[in-house]
């Protein structure tokens, strides 16, 4: 996808100010925090596609809204991750669910 520059400058200027978290990190947090909840932010569509195992999708165009009625627990540990790594910049896990699929990860495919 070709993403505008002014997308792009905005998502580089929020990556300065974020940790973004690798895919061995997830998994490891993923074994040790069994209350963290992972949130598939991408449209959904892309979601039912294809996610990573024990995700939740809560789009990127809802999430603000319904946050609160999915997880109302304010101190659950989420995290965020879209296709790349840009949709889910505020809280992201570097590379998206593509870096997931391509490192060899276990993907929920439709029957």
């Amino acid at each position: 996808m070709n993403h505008s520059p002014a997308f792009l400058e905005l998502v580089n200027q929020t990556r300065e100010k974020i940790n973004a978290s690798t895919i061995d990190e997830l998994i490891d947090q993923l074994h040790r925090n069994k209350e963290l909840v992972l949130i598939d932010v991408r449209e959904e569509s892309e979601y039912t596609n294809g996610h990573i195992p024990g995700a939740i999708w809560l789009g990127k165009g809802i999430i603000e809204r319904d946050i609160e009625l999915m997880l109302p627990e304010k101190k659950t540990e989420i995290w965020l991750y879209c296709g790349g790594g840009y949709r889910s910049v505020l809280v992201s896990v570097d590379g998206g669910f593509k870096a997931w699929a391509s490192s060899g990860h276990e993907v929920v495919k439709p029957d």
